[in-house]
């Protein structure tokens, strides 16, 4: 990777429904190298698929919680078992391996506190392997969704 693909990669994080031919005039290439270029990012796999960013409060998500997860190590596939639970959770927005304690971390989105509470009790603390949960509220994001440095 190049200092062009470099700043193909800025101007999508920056808008991901720029045409080729803007793309190609805001990177100062022509378009078909421009296009080569973009391909062959998809194809590598810097580049991941594209989508639109939505506001959680524009439909209805205004409750955000972290919640900590620590596993009891009971078999050998006690990770597994619980990483696939946890992705087949909507709510849960990212769920991130940690070293040491806790084990994950869980960014979960819901309408508001009574709905969390619902998914609290009758999902989270029954996903296998978890020893102990803990929660937090989001007050507020400072910095999200930040496109990655060049």
């Amino acid at each position: 990777m190049d200092a062009m693909d470099r700043k193909i990669l800025a101007e999508l994080q920056q808008d991901g429904r720029l045409t080729i031919t803007e793309l190609a005039a805001r990177v100062r290439l022509s378009v078909s190298p421009c296009h080569r270029r973009l391909r062959d990012l998809e194809r590598d796999g810097a580049i991941r698929g594209y989508r639109a960013v939505v506001d959680p409060a524009a439909v209805g998500l205004h409750f955000e919680t972290l919640v900590f997860a620590t596993l009891r190590w009971e078999a050998p596939d006690t990770v597994t078992v619980f990483e696939e639970a946890v992705s087949a959770i909507p709510h849960v927005l990212q769920a991130q391996r940690l070293f040491g304690e806790p084990d994950y971390l869980l960014r979960v989105a819901t309408t508001d506190l009574a709905a969390f509470q619902r998914l609290y009790d009758d999902t989270l603390a029954r996903l296998p392997g978890v020893q102990r949960l803990t929660s937090t509220l989001v007050m507020k994001h400072v910095v999200d969704d930040r496109p990655l440095p060049a």
